[in-house]
């Protein structure tokens, strides 16, 4: 690992940025767009599965899309004796890439980092967040999808229960985020995102005047899939769930809907 590129980013960075935001959700396209800044150092990569990062990662767990649906899973992600922040912050700085050298903040994200945001904000100087979350149905779609092209037989109903305990303990971490890092962090919806990118473009500049070049318009490619500007896609995800797996979803949702409530989300019947 080349010190002297570790040593240039470390001078130049002032900032660093995180996105909380849980899998399936939308953060890809926002993090994309936040790389194209020419001020900032970014990962081509989730921060998690950089070569040399030091902690748990999803992969490698049993519950890649599904790591927060029980106690031991939070436990494995938000417990690990495995972070060793010096040794990832060298990763990180070593592997990111930058319009320019003197670009002064650092981007990067990964869906458990949500459960982590105390750790991050004592590790790196000059902390901020974007919290984001999105329609549960949707988010569920997406878990239930992406796990079915790793396994055609994973696309069970116990799956849709696991995933909806899973959105649900995200949602609370989230709530308690927003409460805790207010005074260094922004708060929105993928569906706000999708209905008033310049407005948030604009509201990440304030939290991060770095960034006076953000586009939220911009077309990109996002996961091989599609190569587009950003636009809500919860109708037609939502539409491919079948009744049986929102029945099962609802089991969980309908005893947390303080945690749907509050992001302005409501039950499915």
């Amino acid at each position: 690992m080349s010190k002297h590129k570790i040593e240039r980013v470390a001078a130049a960075v002032t900032t660093h940025l995180f996105i909380l935001c849980p899998n399936n959700s939308g953060s890809t396209y926002l993090s994309r767009a936040i790389a194209q800044s020419r001020h900032v150092w970014s990962l081509e990569r989730e921060g998690q599965h950089v070569l040399g990062f030091a902690g748990p990662q999803t992969l490698n767990s049993p519950w890649p899309l599904v790591w927060a649906a029980d106690a031991q899973r939070l436990a494995h992600f938000r417990d690990s004796p495995d972070y060793d922040w010096d040794r990832t912050r060298k990763a990180w700085y070593f592997h990111a890439t930058a319009a320019r050298t003197e670009a002064p903040v650092l981007h990067t994200k990964a869906p458990p980092f949500l459960l982590i945001a105390d750790q991050l904000r004592d590790a790196f100087a000059n902390t901020r967040f974007i919290i984001m979350v999105r329609n549960p149905y949707a988010t569920l779609e997406g878990i239930l999808r992406r796990w079915q092209r790793t396994d055609a037989s994973a696309r069970t109903l116990n799956l849709a229960e696991a995933g909806a305990r899973h959105i649900v303990a995200c949602f609370e971490q989230q709530m308690r985020n927003i409460d805790h890092f207010g005074d260094c962090s922004i708060a929105f919806t993928y569906e706000d995102l999708c209905a008033d990118p310049r407005g948030k473009a604009a509201a990440i500049r304030r939290l991060v005047p770095e960034l006076d070049d953000l586009d939220l318009t911009q077309r990109l490619a996002i996961k091989g899939t599609y190569d587009e500007p950003l636009r809500n896609m919860n109708e037609e995800q939502i539409a491919r769930l079948d009744p049986a797996e929102i029945e099962r979803a609802n089991t969980v949702f309908a005893h947390s809907k303080a945690a749907l409530t509050s992001f302005g989300y409501a039950l499915m019947v």
